[in-house]
């Protein structure tokens, strides 16, 4: 980037940051809400994938507003409320964590606390489909899971990740509209800007893989006996010596190629929901092949290239919070973004809950950093240059010398780094004047020794615990997972505590009964009056 570019760049966004810290509002850049949504495999105590069903007192997968499971029966995914501060919400992940551990010692199992998954099933229809009852709600998630077991292999859907949800509090966009003098409507400017965080994300994402990548092995097993390029690590394990997430790289979890391509419009919001909506109604003929139903089943909710718009993957999303029954476009069409959703953090594995507070603490201050900065519009050579940035940093990262392409010229990674690195310490200190103390910078310090030196990353980590210990990928993981049990096992919930998160399973149950209990349509006469 020319150094005239730069320094216009730094001028919006310490403008920016200089509006929302003066005057009587501003405490509303402390409070935004952070919500976490990590997921984990069950598994056996020697690392096998759990075939058992999703335990009865964790509640109902469908109903439960905390815990519910993603693809697999197997797959847990635990979710925390938001709050304005992510210490509480990592607070609360740690709870959440201790009761889901209390009940999965009754069965011997523990939460693998990795990515990558650990000893899955001879054969891909072996992994279990999450179920979620007999109500048409019910079955029609389940049906979405078949049909994407159909599209990509199950396999693949067993990866897990931690989703970071981030939202300013409105108050931000509103000193901003004004300061501006924006004649957009309110919620359209909000829009505009956290698309405008979404666009600066995505050619900037790559430094979250270097500084975070957690997966740089992996089962030989997993793959399937899939070409790949791997290295062997020993003769159950493969990697790649420089790599940092071989789950975010083209390894890992990727739902379009060819004729289903998509590019994400993230210029406007329009242009957003349109590509989601041509992708979700267009027919693609792969999928016809594979058809609706099989042996009087539905297989798939329809053959489009997407059965519904989550099956876009991306590694961030623009988000509303929905009504019941109410689709994500039509929320987001009906009333604009209202937060965003990080997508592509693995799992620290060693940290107990999967992501430690210093790193929630630098996403706050990068995020910001991304929607206040100039945020210029992504067209399709500079989407595919982001892109390629980013999952050349997931396989190679930490390789000495690295250069990426910043609008068409290479330049060295560690030089863009810290360019981005010191904006991102200008928000940091921002949001530690409000707080009064130094968490923030404290946490800015941190990733900063990783660039200095890439041992610490926790991709090098991993290599090298698994090194010294002589650890396959398996034993490395079983290791970790079962460290982490231990000590959410040490340390049972109060009573108090444990009595709310019991009431929520249970009434739970109770919703998922009733729903089923009320069910009056047919299930096809159900998916077919679900609006695309």
């Amino acid at each position: 980037m020319p150094h005239t570019t730069l320094h216009r760049t730094n001028d919006v966004l310490d403008q920016r940051l200089s509006v929302l810290s003066a005057g009587p509002r501003r405490d509303a850049l402390m409070r935004g809400l952070r919500g976490i949504e990590k997921e984990s495999l069950r598994v056996t105590r020697d690392g096998r994938l759990a075939l058992s069903a999703h335990p009865t007192a964790l509640g109902s997968a469908l109903t439960h507003p905390s815990l519910t499971t993603d693809y697999s029966e197997a797959l847990l995914e635990i979710i925390t409320a938001t709050e304005p501060d992510v210490a509480a919400t990592l607070e609360r992940l740690d709870e959440l964590h201790r009761y889901v551990y209390a009940a999965l010692d009754r069965q011997r199992e523990i939460l693998w606390n990795q990515s990558m998954p650990g000893l899955l099933p001879d054969t891909d229809d072996g992994i279990p489909i999450a179920h979620y009852g007999t109500s048409s709600v019910g079955r029609r998630k389940y049906v979405y899971r078949v049909g994407l077991g159909l599209r990509y292999g199950r396999t693949m859907q067993c990866i897990a990740g931690i989703h970071y949800n981030y939202s300013l509090d409105e108050e931000v966009w509103r000193v901003l509209h004004a300061d501006q003098q924006s004649t957009a409507t309110q919620t359209d400017y909000q829009s505009d800007r956290y698309l405008a965080l979404i666009r600066n994300f995505c050619r900037t994402s790559w430094l979250l893989m270097y500084l975070f990548g957690a997966s740089p092995a992996l089962d030989a097993r997993f793959l399937r006996s899939r070409s790949h390029k791997l290295e062997s690590f020993d003769t159950d394990t493969l990697y790649l010596p420089y790599a940092t997430s071989l789950r975010m790289s083209d390894l890992g979890y990727s739902n379009m190629t060819g004729e289903a391509a998509l590019r994400a419009d993230y210029d406007t919001l329009p242009g957003y929901l349109g590509a989601l909506a041509d992708a979700v109604n267009r027919p693609y003929p792969p999928y016809e092949a594979i058809g609706t139903h099989r042996d009087g089943e539905r297989v798939q909710i329809n053959t489009n290239v997407l059965q519904i718009e989550n099956e876009f993957y991306s590694t961030i999303r623009p988000k509303r919070v929905t009504y019941p029954g109410e689709r994500p476009l039509h929320a987001l069409a009906a009333r604009g973004v209202q937060y965003v959703e990080v997508r592509c953090m693995d799992i620290d594995p060693f940290e107990p809950t999967g992501i430690a507070l210093d790193t929630a603490r630098f996403l706050d201050a990068y995020l910001l950093a991304c929607a206040l900065d100039e945020s210029p519009f992504l067209p399709a050579p500079a989407y595919a240059e982001a892109n390629e940035n980013f999952l050349i940093v997931a396989k190679e990262g930490r390789r000495p010398g690295l250069h990426l392409t910043r609008e068409g010229i290479g330049v060295p990674m560690r030089d863009w780094a810290d360019e981005l690195l010191a904006k991102i310490e200008r928000t940091a200190a921002a949001l530690d004047a409000l707080r009064g103390d130094d968490a923030h910078a404290r946490a800015v310090a941190t990733q900063r020794a990783k660039l200095a030196d890439p041992l610490l990353t926790p991709s090098a980590r991993v290599l090298q615990t698994m090194r010294d210990n002589g650890q396959s990928y398996l034993q490395f993981g079983l290791a970790q997972s079962e460290r982490h049990a231990a000590d959410f096992l040490s340390r049972p919930l109060d009573v108090a505590t444990a009595r709310q998160l019991e009431t929520l399973a249970r009434e739970s149950l109770d919703e998922q009964a009733k729903l089923e209990s009320d069910e009056v349509a047919s299930f096809d006469a159900f998916v077919a009056a679900v609006p695309q």
